[in-house]
C-alpha cells in the first residue's frame, strides 16, 4: 500500500495508460470488424471477450516484447497473417453457411485474438518503455509488472468503447468496413518489411519502402484488391 502514495507510481501508471489508449485504435477497428456479422445479442459478448482477450495478450507479449521482436521471420509471418485477416474481414458473411451462432461468435474472437496478437509486435514495446517512463526506484522495481497489467487492465473498458462506437459507425457508413480492412494491410506490409531478416537489406537497397511508405501501402491495396474481388463472388 505504501506503493500508493509513492508519485512515481501514478506518474508511471499514467503513462501506461495513455500510451496503451494511443495504441488501441487498431484494436477497436479490428473488434468491430470481426463482430459486426453476428446478431445483436452476441456483438456484444464478442467484444468483450476479443477486448479482455487482447489485454491479456499484450501483457503476455510485453514480458517477452525484446526477445519476440528479435526472431527471424517472426514479423514476415504475421505480416501474411495479417494480410490474410484482413482480405477475410472483407468477405462477405453467410448466415446460412452451416455455422451455428455459437460457432460464429468464438469465430470471431479467434479472428480479433489472432489479429491482434500480430498487431501488438510493436505496440508492447512502446508500452514496455512507458513502464520504465519515471525514475527507476528499488521500490518500483518490485512493482514493473504489476504497473503494466494494471495499466493494461484499466483501458480495458475504453477499447470495448471504441469497438462498440466503430461497430455503429460500421453499420451506418459501409466504407468504414474497406478503411478498416486496408489498416491491417497497412500494418501488414509495415511489419513485413521490419523482419530481422530483411531489415538491414531493406535499409541498405530499398529504404523507399520504409521512407515513402510504400510496403504499407502496397499491403493496403493488396488487402483491398483481393477482399473486394472475394466480395464479388471472383
Amino acid at each position: 500500500m505504501q506503493m500508493l502514495v509513492l508519485p512515481a507510481f501514478w506518474l508511471e501508471l499514467g503513462a501506461i495508460i495513455w500510451v496503451n489508449l494511443l495504441l488501441s485504435g487498431d484494436n477497436a477497428v479490428v473488434i468491430a470488424l470481426a463482430a459486426r456479422a453476428l446478431p445483436a445479442a452476441q456483438q456484444k459478448l464478442a467484444v468483450s471477450l476479443g477486448s479482455a482477450g487482447a489485454v491479456i495478450l499484450r501483457v503476455i507479449l510485453t514480458v517477452f516484447a525484446i526477445t519476440l521482436l528479435t526472431l527471424p521471420w517472426l514479423r514476415i509471418i504475421g505480416g501474411a497473417l495479417l494480410l490474410w485477416i484482413g482480405v477475410k474481414l472483407l468477405m462477405p458473411t453467410r448466415a446460412d453457411a452451416g455455422f451455428s451462432t455459437s460457432d460464429r461468435l468464438w469465430s470471431a474472437v479467434r479472428t480479433i485474438l489472432m489479429a491482434d496478437l500480430v498487431m501488438s509486435l510493436d505496440n508492447v514495446i512502446a508500452v514496455a518503455a512507458a513502464a520504465n517512463s519515471a525514475a527507476p526506484t528499488p521500490e518500483l522495481e518490485d512493482m514493473r509488472y504489476v504497473l503494466l497489467i494494471l495499466g493494461l487492465a484499466i483501458s480495458i473498458p475504453i477499447v470495448i468503447f471504441g469497438s462498440v462506437m466503430m461497430l455503429k459507425v460500421m453499420n451506418r457508413f459501409p466504407v468504414v468496413i474497406a478503411l478498416g480492412a486496408a489498416l491491417l494491410g497497412w500494418i501488414a506490409g509495415d511489419t513485413i518489411v521490419t523482419d530481422p531478416v530483411i531489415a538491414d537489406w531493406v535499409l541498405d537497397n530499398a529504404a523507399w519502402l520504409r521512407d515513402w511508405y510504400a510496403a504499407p501501402t502496397a499491403g493496403a491495396l493488396l488487402v483491398s484488391a483481393f477482399g473486394q474481388r472475394s466480395s464479388w463472388g471472383v
